[in-house]
């Protein structure tokens, strides 16, 4: 691994964060969510319900059966450069990695 991403695997994983107290892990996931909606509702569906503006554009409550979203992680802090043609490159710190995430995983449920 570069040393970059290793930081970065290393700062965002989640045992700990999924570990924490409940009102952190809520916080984080409101946190996430209003990411989600700021930066990716324009394409995506974000919520729960509903279809996404752009048809090519992946619903978020989808994301987990196409593959692991913990896996994102190092995407969303180097920026994502795949997904549905017209999408934009995303570059999120850290914490909003984390955030995100943790409101990803919570659309699995």
């Amino acid at each position: 691994m570069r040393p970059l991403t290793a930081i970065l695997v290393g700062a965002l994983a989640l045992p700990p964060l999924l570990a924490g107290p409940a009102g952190a892990w809520d916080r984080r996931v409101q946190q996430g969510e209003t990411l989600a909606r700021t930066n990716c509702a324009r394409c995506h569906a974000v919520g729960r319900l509903g279809a996404s503006p752009l048809r090519e554009a992946p619903p978020f409550r989808e994301l987990h059966t196409r593959y692991p979203v913990e896996d994102l992680g190092e995407a969303l802090a180097e920026g994502i450069q795949t997904g549905h043609p017209t999408m934009p490159e995303f570059r999120f710190d850290p914490d909003q990695v984390q955030a995100l995430i943790a409101y990803l995983k919570s659309l699995e449920r």
